[in-house]
């Protein structure tokens, strides 16, 4: 007679019994187990983890490793970072001990195309949560033409479909963080509106408080209803290129460098990649305000592609370039293929435009796009492309205007 392992009532007795293994539980006992959950979670944690996808510091950088090639040292500071955020928010709000742990808000600087957009949004994809990429160039004070300080927020909120709980544990990617960055020594030359006044701004969106945010913007909807929405658990990612700081890290590296051991030191120092030594007065030199560097506790840096690095970065990620025309043309039933001397052209040309990794993917679009609009109408069940067909199409298109001297 086939019961329930855990209360003993007969299938006679239950809407449904569901076998396993050795044994079979009713309706009645998984409804009654799943409130035992819920009523747990809510006892353990205030955050709910079972919404986000959290893994261990390595599990972290083993997942990004997939999507971001090389940037080691910036993988460790940022799966550390999140980690921690998120167990922070997972932590028993009526702890005995008292201890506060504040947030790990992450600054990462790098030249264009290094990776440091590809990484925030790679995370945010591991763990599932609302995510938004805000550009620091359109933001002004109040009241001056551009974008308050708030439609950061807004967008947020739009990427959680408005769910204000799922907005306040998601994540912020700020992009273009040094163009914020105060223009003179002096700020009472000129009203420096999209400089320091937006960096005044953003302390308290990175500090953590309550801020009425406009749901569909300020601006043009002045009557409408505010959103309160704490910024306490939302994890900020600050990026910028900082053209320029080199000059600044060596200027202080050199100061440092005095007495009898300075000859030394300057020996060790690597100048082929110099921002390696970043360090936050090293910001502040550059512009930003010593307030919003201390509110940015996780600084870190990303390399410079070499040759060998962007070679992997066209086939070997989940997401490589190479790969995304393959489907795109398998999307069309057509297979594609690439001469090995191919990739080493691309890479080639793209250390010629020093562009980065976005610089392959400018080539590439520029030998492949013949093809793709071609192709699709023909009778064309295989397209291998050439070294000979890449050289022919990149010299007919007008990229060489990207070139860097």
């Amino acid at each position: 007679m086939e019961k329930c392992s855990f209360c003993g009532r007969e299938k006679k007795d239950v809407n449904l019994l569901i076998a396993g293994i050795s044994g079979h539980i009713c309706d009645s006992c998984i409804n009654q187990a799943h409130e035992i959950i819920e009523e747990e979670l809510k006892t353990t944690s205030d955050f709910d983890l079972g919404k986000v996808k959290l893994l261990k510091p390595k599990e972290i950088k083993a997942f990004l490793d997939q999507y971001v090639v090389g940037q080691d040292d910036a993988k460790r500071y940022l799966s550390v970072a999140v980690y921690n955020h998120y167990k922070r928010l997972a932590q028993h709000k009526s702890a005995k001990d008292d201890v506060e742990i504040e947030k790990s808000n992450i600054i990462l600087v790098g030249e264009t195309g290094t990776g440091k957009t590809l990484l925030a949004r790679t995370i945010a994809k591991m763990l599932h949560v609302p995510f938004t990429i805000v550009d620091a160039t359109v933001l002004t004070e109040a009241g001056y033409v551009g974008e308050d300080i708030e439609s950061i927020l807004t967008r947020l909120l739009q990427a959680a479909d408005y769910d204000v709980s799922a907005a306040e544990r998601g994540i912020v990617f700020i992009d273009e963080i040094d163009k914020i960055a105060r223009k003179g020594d002096n700020p009472s030359i000129t009203r420096d509106v999209s400089g320091e006044g937006v960096q005044q701004g953003l302390l308290k969106l990175l500090e953590g408080s309550i801020v009425n945010v406009p749901p569909q913007g300020g601006r043009k909807h002045p009557e409408q209803k505010m959103i309160p929405v704490d910024t306490k658990n939302i994890l900020f990612i600050c990026g910028g290129a900082f053209d320029g700081i080199e000059k600044k890290i060596s200027q202080r590296m050199n100061t440092q460098t005095v007495g009898y051991s300075g000859h030394e030191s300057r020996e060790r120092v690597d100048r082929s990649n110099i921002m390696q030594y970043i360090a936050p007065q090293d910001l502040k030199s550059f512009g930003l305000i010593p307030e919003i560097i201390g509110r940015l506790p996780v600084l870190t840096y990303l390399n410079p592609l070499d040759r060998d690095v962007l070679r992997l970065i066209l086939t070997e990620p989940k997401n490589a370039i190479i790969k995304q025309y393959i489907k795109l043309f398998k999307l069309d039933h057509i297979k594609l293929s690439f001469e090995e001397a191919c990739f080493e052209f691309i890479v080639d040309k793209a250390v010629e435009f020093k562009l980065g990794a976005r610089g392959l993917r400018a080539i590439c679009e520029a030998i492949i796009n013949d093809a793709m609009f071609d192709l699709p109408s023909e009778d064309v069940k295989e397209f291998v492309v050439t070294l000979e067909y890449a050289k022919e199409k990149l010299s007919k298109s007008n990229l060489k205007r990207l070139k860097v001297a």
